[in-house]
Parts: structure tokens; C-alpha cells; sequence
């Protein structure tokens, strides 16, 4: 998918005057004629890898490609985040010299110091903390859980996007090892197992393969999952990319669930596992029919949905007296891979972005799962790699 062209056009005017600006201060600054010629080159060489990135295709490559050109415009962004920061501390030091005083160096001083900071930060999101796994324990009361239930514990893991990984394993491998090593009664994953095609899951099959849980591990698909973010020759070959992943879904040992329910069972006593396919708010497509799923939302059983996009949850299942889902987990939002202090940008696009949220009369409940993958830019800025281990409770 290429850049809107117009954008791109200002985003390289303004560039470019950055670039200008910077060059114009070190030439002034400094003696030596070698910083202002370093910040050049560089600036022309970041120019030039830019207009390539750009006009290299992405909806109908390799994902090998598509990683390259993510690493690129991750190094791209980076240098320039940094680089407006500084100039913004740099322009408020200038700003007694409109009044024919001096600049206030220790402002661009501490300019210097955020931007080397920022650009630090952003190459530990990428090298560093996506590496990283937050286990979260989480407990939710369910006012008519079956007594058999009372204690369960399911471990949800969610937005893999194993194409970000290429072939290297190691990341899913010690991912799959956390999981298992919680001991859950039954492992869910809640959509987005790829990028953009399922050609990228096979090196993944191995480690996906040893999840173990005592009532089994499913999965449902995520907006990602089918095929739309790539061109395809023919309608034939997005469908068979489509069986391919279910085929591989069932070899790793997943049950993969597409509008339908399952029950789970403990101790004479029985929850219905909901998984639907992907329904979520514009641009992604709605695939996914709870009503198909499951026909009598209303009926007393108690019911766990999956459901990628926490959007329905919002839109369709939250204070709604007909739609007896005392749960819901989702995915999707990754927290927009940047989380500080409890914050996250995402909450100016999803109001249910990351961790337990309840409705109004606290009868529907539903979790979100920032994810263990990245996709767009490879880095974590916090938000690290989550794993959740609910355990359901009978409510008092």
C-alpha cells in the first residue's frame, strides 16, 4: 500500500527544514566544518533511503522485504522523533534572541540530552523490551459460575504477528515455555497469529506446537488473519492462503474457532467457549456472527466469548440485558505499543485498550490483551509482551 502522496510531500518539506535548521546551527556553533558536513551527508543519505522505502512494493512481497522496509523506516523515524525534539527545546532557547539577548544554552543543552534520550529509548523498545513478557494475574467474579469453575484458570495470549519474527524462533519459544509453565487449565489466543500472509507462520509451527493445557488451546482469527492486508493473483489464492492457516492451526494443535462455541467441563459442571470471527469497528472487515456462534445469548450458561476487536464488546455486548456473556477477551489494540504509567495512546482510539473493564451493572465483563507481537514498527515503548492468567471466581 503506497503513502497518501500529498502527506509524504509536507512530511519531506518539513524534514528537510529540520534538517536545514540543524545544519545551520552546528555550522555556527562549531569551529570545526565536520559536524555541520556529518548532519549533510547523514540528512541526504536518510532522504535518499526514505524515497526508496517508499517506492518499494508491500502488499505483494516477501515478507523478507516487508521486514527490511519496516527496519528502515524504523531507523528513519527515529533519527527525525529525535531530531524535532531537539529542535524544539533549541527554538525556545533562541527565543531571547528576538529581543536581542541570548540564547539560553543550558535549554539546549537539555534539548541535546532528550533527544539522545528519546532516540535511546526508541531503539530499546525495538532491541530490548519486545523481547520482554509481563504475566499478568487477574481474577474475575462471576456471580452464577458453576462451582466446578471456581478457581479455573485460563491463560490468554493474543497479536503474535510472527512475520514481525522472520525465522527466528527464539522470542515464540520462550513465549510458549512462560505460557506452559503457569500451569492453566486451558490456553486461548485471541486473533492476529500473522502480519499479512500465512506464509509466515510455518517456521512458528514448532514452538506453537508444545502449548499444553489439560482442556486444550484455541484461537480465533484476527483482522490480520485473512489475507487482506497483501494482494493477491486470484480470489483462489487468498482462499487457499485462508485453508492454510486453519491447516496449520489444527497441525500445531489448536482449535480454531469460527462462529462457533465449544464446551468446557469440570467436575460434572459445564461454560460455553464462544470464539467468533473478526467484528470490529470500520476500517476492518466483520466476518465474525455471534449470533451464528451462539444463537440463545439469553439463555443462564455461562459463556466466554473470544472476540479480536474489543470494539464489539463495546458496541454489542456491553450493557445489553439480552447478552448473557459474563466475559469477553479480546485483542487487537497492542496499547499501540506504547504504554507509560498506566497510559497509553490507544485510549483516544479504543476506550477499552488494555486490561479488565467491566459495564455499567459490572454483569458484563471483558478483558483486553495487549499482545506479544508487533506490528507496524518494531518496537515496545513499554506495553511489553503480555501474557494474561485470569482465574475465574464465583462471585460472593
Amino acid at each position: 500500500m503506497r503513502l497518501p502522496l500529498f502527506p509524504l510531500f509536507v512530511f519531506l518539506l518539513v524534514n528537510i527544514g529540520i534538517d536545514a535548521y540543524i545544519y545551520k546551527v552546528l555550522k555556527r556553533r562549531f569551529r570545526s566544518v565536520w559536524p555541520s558536513r556529518v548532519q549533510l551527508w547523514t540528512a541526504v543519505g536518510l532522504f535518499l533511503m526514505l524515497v526508496v522505502t517508499v517506492c518499494l512494493p508491500r502488499r505483494d512481497c516477501s515478507n523478507a522485504l516487508l521486514l527490511t522496509i519496516m527496519w528502515m523506516l524504523f531507523g528513519y523515524i527515529s533519527v527525525y522523533l529525535s531530531k524535532y525534539l531537539f529542535v524544539i527545546f533549541d527554538f525556545i532557547a533562541r527565543i531571547p534572541e528576538f529581543f536581542k539577548k541570548h540564547r539560553i544554552k543550558w535549554i539546549t543543552r537539555t534539548g541535546v540530552v532528550a533527544a539522545v534520550g528519546l532516540f535511546a529509548v526508541l531503539w530499546w523498545g525495538a532491541l530490548i523490551n519486545r523481547f520482554g513478557i509481563d504475566v499478568k494475574e487477574v481474577t474475575v467474579e462471576i456471580a452464577d459460575l458453576p462451582d466446578g469453575f471456581d478457581g479455573y484458570r485460563i491463560a490468554q495470549f493474543s497479536d503474535m504477528h510472527v512475520g514481525t519474527f522472520g525465522n527466528d524462533t527464539t522470542f515464540v519459544s520462550k513465549f510458549v515455555d512462560r505460557i506452559n509453565s503457569l500451569n492453566p487449565d486451558v490456553i486461548v489466543f485471541t486473533g492476529d497469529i500473522v502480519n499479512s500472509r500465512t506464509a509466515e507462520l510455518p517456521p512458528h509451527i514448532s514452538p506453537f506446537s508444545r502449548l499444553s493445557a489439560p482442556d486444550g488451546v484455541y484461537s480465533i482469527l484476527g483482522n490480520h488473519d485473512y489475507g487482506d492486508y497483501s494482494d493477491w493473483p486470484t480470489p483462489e489464492a487468498k482462499a487457499g492462503n485462508m485453508e492454510m492457516l486453519k491447516r496449520l492451526q489444527a497441525e500445531m494443535g489448536w482449535r480454531l474457532l469460527l462462529n462457533e462455541t465449544t464446551m468446557l467441563r469440570q467436575s460434572g459442571d459445564s461454560i460455553a467457549l464462544i470464539g467468533v470471527e473478526n467484528i470490529g469497528d470500520p476500517p476492518f472487515k466483520v466476518y465474525g456472527s455471534l449470533k451464528q456462534a451462539y444463537p440463545c445469548l439469553s439463555d443462564s450458561i455461562t459463556k466466554i466469548l473470544l472476540t479480536h476487536n474489543p470494539a464489539h464488546w463495546v458496541d454489542s455486548i456491553a450493557d445489553r440485558p439480552d447478552m448473557n456473556v459474563d466475559l469477553s477477551l479480546s485483542g487487537h489494540t497492542h496499547a499501540m505499543q506504547i504504554e507509560m504509567l498506566g497510559w497509553s495512546p490507544a485510549k483516544y482510539r479504543y476506550p477499552t485498550w488494555g486490561g479488565l473493564y467491566k459495564d455499567k451493572d459490572k454483569s458484563h465483563q471483558l478483558y483486553v490483551n495487549i499482545g506479544g507481537g508487533t506490528v507496524g514498527f518494531p518496537a515496545r515503548i513499554g506495553a511489553t509482551p503480555e501474557i494474561t492468567v485470569i482465574t475465574l471466581k464465583k462471585q460472593k
